[in-house]
């Protein structure tokens, strides 16, 4: 596939200056921003817990999107082994660029992906890409921790930094079926710790792009519909799909 214009980020550390968004530091600081909460939460027992034993077929979902000698972007850090994954299926011909607008996680995923020279972290906000192409971006639970504003940012920041034939993976909550035995516990759960998860669940992601037309969409749910995977690939027009296949 064509990936588009290069990443000017050869050697890059971090996109650009930016501060830590003030709805992270108040809403989420006990989960990402402090240094204990690297110990608390990024171990196997606890990310497959809080995913009710999903986290490794949720990872492989999102991995089977992409292929070997890729150059994707991960949007945000994620505890558990998404971004290890996610290298290994770039393999070394490939490029894998985890940006997150936290230091503490920009330190922390560069410490696990140490043994993998084609992944790099970047200190960076995704809302802000200003034009950075990937052939393909992974966002995996995001959106459910963004208040609605940003989300629409986000969403089109990821969209427009794919060419066409490129796609975007967005794996998140989704509204359960009525009867899922777990709704009233996810209830409780994002009443009181993902206060920005029903913007997310009572819509549609692709009705978060602005560009939608330009895609086409699919959709996959999990687990009694608790959790889904949305893909979005950048339509091609005649002449693009003809070169590509050449």
């Amino acid at each position: 596939m064509d990936g588009g214009t290069e990443l000017n980020l050869a050697n890059a550390q971090e996109i650009e200056p930016h501060q830590i968004p003030e709805y992270l530091v108040k809403t989420y600081s006990w989960a990402y921003l402090r240094p204990a909460s690297l110990v608390v939460f990024d171990n196997p027992f606890v990310t497959s817990s809080i995913l009710w034993g999903n986290m490794l077929r949720l990872v492989r979902a999102a991995c089977e999107e992409f292929e070997p000698g890729q150059r994707i972007m991960q949007a945000a850090n994620a505890y558990g082994n998404l971004s290890g994954e996610l290298a290994r299926t770039v393999g070394p011909d490939g490029r894998l660029d985890v940006i997150d607008v936290a230091p503490l996680q920009v330190e922390h995923v560069r410490k696990k992906l140490a043994d993998f020279p084609q992944a790099r972290a970047i200190l960076g906000d995704v809302a802000s890409l200003s034009g950075h192409m990937y052939d393909g971006i992974c966002c995996f639970f995001l959106l459910h921790e963004i208040p609605d504003g940003t989300k629409l940012q986000v969403v089109d920041a990821l969209l427009a930094s794919v060419p066409p034939g490129g796609k975007v993976v967005f794996v998140d909550y989704h509204k359960t079926v009525r009867a899922h035995p777990l709704r009233p516990v996810m209830h409780f759960v994002f009443r009181w710790l993902e206060p920005f998860a029903y913007g997310l669940v009572d819509s549609e992601i692709a009705d978060l792009a602005g560009d939608r037309d330009s895609f086409t969409w699919r959709k996959e749910t999990f687990f009694g519909d608790l959790y889904q995977k949305v893909v979005a690939e950048r339509r091609m027009t005649g002449t693009e799909a003809r070169e590509a296949a050449e």
